[in-house]
């Protein structure tokens, strides 16, 4: 296993700075980038643990607080271990901070992110790949449709509302999309039902984008996130399996 070496980082952008955590093998060598792009619980000791297990399999990852215009992180106030019970009052303050975030100030942060990422010493030349959780992936597909010419791979696990009828839906930039694409969705997840799945399968097809998505069955939304009672150990591994098959294919 390769060792890591993690630090937190900022990154200036027009709005402001966003601070961020890098992590990358300790050895020095430039490595292929990962954009990691956080769910709506934000930038915690799970999305580092996340970020290092991806620096350990041989890449320099990236991890910003997407939420920075409101403070950093953690912005919001967390348990040790999110249950049931403590997500109502958490969503509380969560959710008006995710609807300031709109796709404009989102691809625009990215641009930055990638940018920052293109002059990072511990980056190797050339695209990057980007992966995400919940909100997190519609992030990385905006960003794969806004971004195409720095995009390789993209991914996104249990997202949701990933193809709504709403006219800035993430699907409607497939056509802009010249990344490989993975999608792992949660069966239980009414964030992104069945209709959605349809819509966002439909789009990429009739794009040409390389892609798979995959229905991961009896898992929930969250089920990467190992500090939430929504964890499922066997959905992670497999979600797992199908990011670094997809970053080896891309690198």
């Amino acid at each position: 296993m390769t060792s890591v070496q993690g630090d937190a980082v900022d990154i200036p952008i027009g709005d402001g700075t966003a601070d961020a955590y890098l992590t990358r093998p300790v050895d020095g060598t430039p490595r292929s980038a990962v954009l990691l792009y956080m769910d709506a619980f934000g930038l915690r000791p799970w999305l580092r643990t996340m970020a290092d297990r991806l620096a350990e399999a041989g890449y320099t990852v990236l991890v910003p607080n997407v939420f920075y215009r409101h403070g950093r992180a953690p912005v919001v106030e967390l348990p040790e271990f999110i249950d049931p019970a403590a997500r109502p009052k958490i969503f509380e303050s969560i959710m008006p901070i995710m609807r300031a975030l709109t796709p404009e100030r989102a691809m625009r942060d990215a641009g930055a992110y990638l940018r920052w990422l293109a002059d990072c010493p511990a980056v190797a030349d050339g695209p990057v790949a980007v992966t995400g959780y919940c909100m997190g992936a519609r992030l990385s597909l905006l960003t794969a449709g806004t971004h195409p010419e720095r995009v390789a791979a993209a991914a996104g696990f249990h997202g949701g509302r990933l193809a709504t009828e709403s006219p800035d839906s993430p699907h409607l930039v497939a056509g802009n999309i010249t990344a490989e694409l993975y999608f792992g969705h949660a069966d239980q997840d009414p964030s992104l039902p069945a209709e959605q799945i349809e819509r966002l399968e439909t789009a990429l097809t009739e794009a040409g984008v390389r892609h798979r998505c995959e229905v991961y069955p009896g898992a929930g939304h969250g089920f990467t996130q190992a500090d939430t009672s929504a964890y499922d150990a066997e959905a992670d591994e497999r979600h797992r399996a199908a990011l670094l098959d997809l970053l080896k294919r891309t690198f």
